[in-house]
Order: structure tokens, then sequence, then C-alpha cells
């Protein structure tokens, strides 16, 4: 079994701090999902921010290029692949984000690779479909590096009336 540069050195540092009655403080490694993913982060980001703005525009054909074509949608119960989530929710999505206003809180991302994942919180307040909205919500979104960018593999979005 061999070991690695990393693994080395910290055995070395284990075994320099038993034999020294010294206290000595030792930096944590550098967290390895954040590290190197900078720009990434800020794109994957941005690529949730834009597919958001889509709806909101009413731009269905924006929005869609951001999913990946084999895409998929949980919400309201229920798992939709990107053809039935084309068919069936994109519409009312796209008619929820022009009529109800809603604030997004910060996008926290996580790179691992070629995947990453990022969560977020929304507040929405108005009315859609003649009904009054004052809820909460929260996003998970699964992204993928493809040659044109991060995509949205996955979305999961949940959400509950706003306690008083």
């Amino acid at each position: 079994m061999s070991l690695s540069l990393v693994g080395l050195v910290s055995l070395l540092l284990a075994a320099a701090l038993e034999s020294t009655s010294l206290p000595m403080q030792i930096a944590a490694p550098a967290d390895p999902m954040v590290n190197g993913a900078q720009s990434d982060s800020a794109s994957v980001a941005a690529t949730i921010r834009a597919y958001h703005e889509a709806l909101t525009a009413g731009d269905s054909l924006a929005a869609l290029k951001l999913l990946t074509p084999d895409a998929v949608i949980v919400e309201a119960g229920g798992i939709e692949t990107l053809a039935d989530y084309r068919s069936h929710h994109l519409a009312s999505d796209i008619s929820f984000a022009k009529a109800v206003k809603q604030t997004r809180g910060s996008i926290h991302v996580r790179v691992r690779g070629d995947m990453a994942w990022a969560t977020s919180t929304s507040e929405a307040t108005g009315e859609s479909r003649g009904r009054p909205v004052n809820s909460v919500g929260a996003e998970l979104a699964i992204l993928t590096r493809t040659p044109m960018g991060w995509r949205i593999s996955a979305f999961h979005w949940s959400s509950r009336s706003r306690r008083s």
C-alpha cells in the first residue's frame, strides 16, 4: 500500500506533535468542496438565476435550454421527466413566476468535479389563479457540467404557507 505525500506529511506532523510538549495548532485541510471551484460555483448560481429569470420573462425555450435532456423535476408530490415537465408544469411555473413577487435567498453551491448541487430558499407573495399567495419555499438543484456550460439535471421544489 503506498502512502500519498499528504498522508506522509500528516504522519510526520503527528509524530512531531507527540514528541513535543509545546502546544501547536495545525490548520485543517482546505475544504475540497470549495477549493478551485469559485468560478464553477458562480457559474452554477448564474445558471439557476438564468432559469428563474427565463420563467419570469415567460421564455420557456430559454428555461428548457438550461435543463439537461434527462432532467427530472420533483414537485407537488410527483417526479416528471423533461418531456412531462414541458407538457405539464412548465406553463404553470411560468404563470406563477409572472404573477407572484418572489424574493430569492442566497444560492449555496457545492461542486464535485462535473456535478454540483445548490440549495436556496424563497418567499412568494401576491395572487395566482385568483388565490392569495404568501409562502416560503426551498429549492434543490443538481447540475452537470456540459460542453455548453452548467445545466440543470434535477430540481426539487417544496413550499408551504408562511406561518404568522
